[in-house]
């Protein structure tokens, strides 16, 4: 089994084009570096202040690696239908009723995304008058995620739509492959 086969979730694959599946391998692969690297300076920051030699650059470091893997996993997390968006309420139903639900709260979802792009970018701007210390970069580079994460959640979002509109959102899941085997009342009687 590939590295591809481990990080791309084959659920609601009917909601997916496998042309975004390179996008979202490289998005898991992406998080968990940055997530790994944000470990990485927080042990560090830890060890340099206990014996009392403290790099202070480590600080920025683990913020801009913890800032990134927010954004990026709010977006991985978009294409993987990971994310908070009542799926409790959308799943019990079916027919129209889901139709509508499912299309409202991927509106919902876009109309977050617009505004990730929107105000993020105009903060991506204006952080170029404020400095982070003690490097001096501009704050800038924290806030370029913000309207990136904005441009992937969109589109993730309205693949999702499209898909959902031509193919229908309610599919029924094929069985887990982790999950225990469903044993039968006949398969148990028939046991010794």
């Amino acid at each position: 089994m590939s590295i591809a086969d481990k990080l791309l979730v084959q659920r609601q694959r009917h909601l997916k084009w496998r042309a975004f599946d390179w996008l979202e391998l490289a998005l898991m692969i992406l998080c968990g570096l940055l997530c790994f690297g944000f470990s990485l300076s927080v042990t560090a920051d830890v060890v340099t202040r206990t014996i009392g030699h403290p790099w202070l650059w480590l600080q920025e470091v683990t913020s801009t690696l913890f800032i990134y893997a927010i954004f990026i996993g709010t977006a991985a997390a978009t294409r993987r239908n990971d994310h908070l968006y009542l799926t409790a309420i959308s799943e019990a139903m079916h027919g129209t009723p889901r139709l509508i639900v499912e299309v409202i709260i991927r509106l919902v979802v876009l109309g977050v995304a617009f505004c990730l792009i929107w105000y993020g970018y105009q903060n991506y701007l204006r952080g170029f008058g404020s400095f982070r210390l003690p490097s001096g970069t501009p704050i800038a580079s924290l806030y370029v995620i913000i309207p990136l994460s904005g441009v992937l959640i969109g589109l993730f979002t309205i693949e999702q739509l499209v898909n959902g509109l031509r193919n229908g959102f309610d599919h029924p899941e094929p069985p887990d492959e982790d999950a225990a085997p469903v044993v039968t009342e006949a398969q148990v009687r028939a046991q010794p």
